[in-house]
């Protein structure tokens, strides 16, 4: 595998690292900072002439520094000559606007795509995007990961009788993923049905499905940013008469009030992987982080090889 080269931006070094002790490969060296004005500076130090070059840079929070980093990097792989540049990213930010919902709004999610393509990159590498169809807005291939195998292997550790355990979906929106989940790991299945009060305010009105009384309730979503949704249905869930509230989500974004939310919340645990760093100090007894690397470094393996890497994918169905 002396072609394959994976480099990382700031963002998300641990996971580069850990992917590439699943690969048995050195991360490459490159230099990252900024000049004086903010500007953000990029070497490449390793050759990578000819080489299939990954670049693994979740565009998490600070989004516009990621992103830019990001960019940065492709165009230094392009212009040193690699063979092909793949951007691995396990967050995918800028993916809320997604359409036109109202009148002189951007599609912002589109634009970012296209910066994707056009600073260079062939291929991209993403797990768990917001909405499926963020897939279609680039001009080059997608490989689309799943962190769903990885959470329910933690999962199916617990050994729960599947008469106890209800896989509730948080809204209408999550009705799919919740579906895909309670596949794999059996047990009833219910919905919470959220009503939007205004732009910043939901809430939860009734339980659609089987009961949570006295069961294990298991809550799955995409992402946790503000926790505001999931904490509500939480609560929602404990009221109903849930015997234990597990959360578990791909990406812990975890922005604003999310922490003392869910300190506060009552939720046994909190499950997420690390496609997005958790720093000390947003770190908690009930929040659990597994690791995706794995499943990352099996697939870009594949794809450097040229093989299928459909066996990986663990979406609805």
């Amino acid at each position: 595998m002396r072609e394959l080269k994976i480099f990382s931006g700031q963002a998300n070094v641990p996971l580069a690292q850990a992917i590439c002790k699943s690969l048995n490969l050195q991360l490459g060296n490159v230099a990252l900072g900024k000049f004086p004005d903010g500007e953000n500076y990029c070497k490449i130090e390793d050759d990578v002439r000819g080489r299939d070059v990954f670049l693994v840079q979740p565009t998490c929070p600070p989004v516009n520094d990621n992103l830019m980093e990001l960019l940065i990097l492709i165009d230094s792989c392009k212009r040193a000559s690699a063979n092909r540049v793949t951007a691995v990213i396990p967050y995918f930010g800028y993916a809320r606007q997604d359409r036109k919902d109202e009148g002189r709004v951007p599609i912002t999610a589109k634009l970012v795509a296209n910066l994707i393509t056009r600073s260079g990159a062939d291929r991209v590498l993403t797990m768990d995007l917001h909405a499926q169809q963020l897939q279609g807005f680039f001009d080059i291939p997608v490989d689309h990961l799943y962190a769903a195998p990885v959470l329910n292997a933690h999962f199916l550790q617990m050994h729960w009788p599947e008469d106890e355990v209800v896989i509730v979906s948080p809204d209408a929106g999550s009705i799919k993923r919740a579906v895909n989940h309670s596949r794999r790991l059996g047990g009833h299945l219910a919905i919470v049905d959220k009503r939007r009060s205004n732009a910043l305010e939901t809430r939860q009105e009734n339980i659609i499905g089987e009961s949570v009384a006295g069961r294990i309730a298991v809550m799955f979503d995409d992402m946790i940013t503000t926790a505001g949704s999931i904490c509500g249905a939480a609560q929602f869930v404990h009221e109903a008469g849930a015997r234990e509230i597990h959360v578990a989500a791909s990406h812990g974004v975890f922005c604003g009030p999310a922490i003392e939310r869910i300190a506060a919340a009552p939720v046994d645990s909190v499950t997420i992987t690390d496609s997005i760093p958790l720093s000390p100090d947003r770190s908690l007894s009930k929040i659990k982080v597994l690791s995706v690397a794995p499943l990352l470094a099996e697939a870009i393996k594949r794809i450097h090889q040229d093989q299928s890497i459909s066996k990986l994918f663990d979406g609805p169905k």
